[in-house]
């Protein structure tokens, strides 16, 4: 019996390749796509989303999503990822259409109709935030829900304290943390260093000569010169495959640990900032008051360390 997933994403390079994992996952049956904006527009991330999917040759239904933040301006990432979100190799327009209706409607329906359903975001946590507010009862019925987001003890890549995803939408993280929802979240860190794929891990991928393995390298051209510029390392990081590979296999995680988490949304300084009570120190007397709604809802799940060698092997898997 496959497992079923829905995965929310902002089709951009990496979110791509996180697509072909899932799509091409034997004992996956990937039930719903749907579109937010974040690292594109929501209309030219259905476009990358519809793409992908017909690169395939599956018939997976997309549908098109939040435009904007709840409350913040959109702000998006094209300077990482280039113009078109895929490296600006002037990709074919899709044959098919995104379906009728919107994201939010279709994740409530999706979840409805699938009690135990894997829930995937790979993208800024709009869409999610008011499907839970729309129709809060979902919550129960997502077995997992794995979360491409935020910078837990470490670094952040748009600002010092906040990854991208958490960033551009704060406001709809903290909601999705605060839900109830069963949150696995899989931080930027992740992604860097030994699971960034370098030049040798790029050879093994093209010399597959498969047609995913070569859009795969190819729509991360882009990203691979930006993360050069803003890391210092070179070679392609993925950090929305590494997150994907996780909700495949989460044995893949090699530390995982449950703590309270809460997202920072009135400091300009450290807003989207994903704060971790790594030693759990929430139930001490002076905390309590801070913590006091977080305190009334299940932790999350977080994810420290990956076997980088079982990630790319996931990856080459699918791209093969």
């Amino acid at each position: 019996m496959p497992r079923t997933f829905l995965i929310d994403t902002d089709t951009a390079s990496d979110d791509a390749v996180a697509l072909i994992m899932a799509l091409r996952a034997p004992d996956v049956h990937v039930a719903a796509i749907t579109v937010v904006a974040g690292n594109v527009d929501v209309q030219q991330a259905t476009r990358n989303a519809l793409y992908t999917v017909e690169l395939c040759g599956a018939n997976t239904p997309v549908y098109s999503g939040a435009a904007k933040p709840l409350l913040r301006t959109y702000e998006n990432a094209t300077w990482f990822h280039g113009r078109d979100g895929l490296g600006e190799h002037n990709y074919p327009a899709p044959r098919r259409a995104a379906e009728p209706g919107h994201a939010v409607d279709a994740i409530i329906e999706t979840i409805e109709a699938n009690p135990g359903i894997v829930l995937v975001t790979l993208g800024p946590l709009t869409n999610v935030a008011l499907a839970i507010s729309k129709a809060p009862a979902i919550v129960t019925k997502v077995s997992r829900c794995v979360i491409m987001g935020g910078n837990l003890c470490c670094e952040g890549n748009v600002t010092p304290a906040a990854e991208y995803n958490i960033w551009v939408d704060p406001e709809a993280a903290r909601i999705v943390m605060r839900s109830g929802l069963a949150v696995e979240l899989i931080g930027w860190h992740l992604c860097r260093g030994e699971a960034v794929l370098d030049e040798s891990d790029i050879a093994r991928v093209l010399k597959f000569d498969t047609k995913l393995a070569t859009f795969a390298i190819e729509c991360n051209s882009h990203a691979r010169a930006a993360y050069k510029i803003q890391t210092g390392e070179d070679g392609i990081c993925l950090p929305d495959p590494v997150a994907m590979c996780l909700a495949l296999d989460p044995t893949v995680g090699t530390n995982w640990s449950e703590h309270y988490v809460e997202v920072e949304t009135q400091s300009e300084l450290t807003r989207g900032m994903t704060v971790v009570d790594r030693l759990n120190v929430a139930h001490d007397e002076r905390n309590r008051q801070v913590w006091q709604s977080a305190l009334k809802v299940p932790r999350a799940k977080v994810c420290w360390s990956i076997d980088n060698a079982r990630w790319k092997q996931a990856l080459d898997r699918a791209l093969r």
